[in-house]
């Protein structure tokens, strides 16, 4: 059985207060602080470049799940890889590429000493899209909402997708993560555990609120 992990998206927090922010987190005991990269040209919004990853990564130990919402992600995986990335997840979407970069991720892993690779599919994305490249990620993200905007609601629909991918993972032999972000909350993220996920990307919701005591609520649902 898979590692069940909380990942709370910075997307949410104070950004002239990052270190304090991720300082909570580490305390709560997420294990991951999950970095929405948007470059206003994917999708809507613009939110960090490599350079903020840099800068928050010698105050945490927390895995740094870096979500690569950008065109032509290829372009951005080495500067992400150096600035501290853990876990870099590109979009099927965004690349015509996509072998190509989960190669360059992999590749990273090499040097960098761990870098994941993580292939991201959006709600309107069919699940066969990237049956061909599970064997290269370490970790598939399903978009629970549209991406650009956080505090989007849940869209159910989409746990059919984790489920077809748990059959794939078994019928495969393989062993990546599923992750799921978007308008994750105490009650959604029941839905997502049982088709599958074990990989929860929470924003509003833990930062809107006590980060210790959002976190310990979103930990309760994925164990009842």
């Amino acid at each position: 059985m898979k590692t069940n992990k909380l990942a709370p998206s910075i997307l949410s927090a104070d950004y002239a207060n990052f270190e304090s922010e991720l300082k909570k987190l580490e305390a709560s005991g997420a294990e991951y602080a999950h970095i929405d990269v948007m470059d206003g040209h994917f999708v809507p919004n613009i939110s960090f470049g490599a350079g903020v990853v840099a800068s928050m990564r010698p105050h945490s130990k927390l895995v740094f799940d870096c979500h690569l919402m950008v065109t032509n992600p290829e372009k951005h995986i080495e500067e992400f890889a150096r600035a501290g990335a853990d876990i870099i997840s590109i979009h099927v979407e965004a690349t015509p590429h996509i072998h190509g970069a989960l190669q360059k991720i992999r590749l990273a892993k090499i040097r960098q000493a761990g870098v994941k690779a993580s292939v991201v599919i959006n709600p309107g994305t069919p699940v066969e899209s990237i049956q061909h490249i599970l064997n290269l990620v370490d970790q598939v993200l399903v978009m629970t909402v549209n991406p650009g905007f956080g505090g989007q609601a849940f869209l159910p629909e989409t746990m059919d997708k984790i489920r077809q991918l748990v059959q794939l993972r078994e019928e495969k032999g393989l062993d990546f993560d599923i992750e799921v972000d978007g308008g994750i909350d105490d009650k959604t993220i029941h839905a997502a555990k049982e088709a599958g996920a074990n990989v929860f990307v929470a924003g509003s919701y833990v930062f809107n609120g006590d980060v210790n005591e959002r976190v310990q609520t979103l930990r309760a649902a994925i164990q009842d």
